[in-house]
């Protein structure tokens, strides 16, 4: 079994899976109490007038405590991300990551706007919306029980989220992603072909990140 798992794992896009395996790790931390929620969200004060600047990363990857909307956020997030590194991104990690850095910096902004204190479910719907943008014939079927197309696919997680944790506030941080991804999705897909004539600083990464993810992965 620990074979199967470990091949699984390398199966998994780089950027893809050291995100999946912080995220786990985190909740199993939590979930072992060696770590607190308290200790991971992000505020602003705590994180930059407190000097706890650590905040500012470790709240994008506790997913909750491990529960059913845990694993929920946790494979679609995995799903989408992995499929968009390995379609899109291929061979383009360095332009990955810096897509979920500058969408990581949009929702720190927004997160006082919205009360977040936890970000990472947000992060998590900005690689399923611009999958999906980027997609747009391809058929979906959401548990078995009916079938959309990829465009229509955030917002039927929103609604799934919203049931699943029966809070409004589920919702508003899956809708902050699917903000974030949406101004994403415009400035590499429509801003940089109609307006800009082609790629910029927002869309491709500075060549120093990718010099630093080579050098890691």
């Amino acid at each position: 079994m620990p074979v199967g798992i470990e091949a699984w794992i390398t199966q998994i896009p780089p950027i893809t899976r050291g995100w999946l395996v912080l995220s786990v790790l985190t909740s199993l931390a939590v979930q072992c109490q060696l770590v607190t929620p308290l200790q991971l969200y992000f505020s602003p004060k705590s994180a930059f007038i407190n000097a706890q600047p650590w905040r500012a990363f470790t709240n994008f990857f506790y997913f909750g405590s491990i529960s059913l909307d845990f694993v929920f956020h946790l494979f679609f997030f995995m799903r989408y991300s992995r499929m968009l590194e390995e379609s899109s991104f291929a061979n383009r990690k360095a332009d990955y990551f810096w897509l979920l850095l500058l969408s990581s910096i949009m929702l720190l902004s927004l997160s006082p706007l919205f009360n977040l204190p936890f970000l990472s479910s947000s992060l998590a719907f900005v690689p399923i919306y611009l999958w999906s943008r980027r997609h747009p014939d391809t058929p979906i079927s959401l548990f078995g029980l009916f079938t959309i197309t990829a465009p229509y696919l955030p917002i039927a997680l929103v609604a799934f989220s919203w049931v699943l944790s029966g809070t409004w506030r589920a919702a508003a941080g899956d809708l902050a992603g699917c903000l974030v991804g949406h101004i994403g999705w415009f400035l590499r897909d429509v801003w940089a072909r109609e307006m800009n004539g082609g790629t910029s600083v927002l869309s491709d990464s500075p060549v120093v990140l990718l010099v630093l993810l080579f050098l890691v992965f």
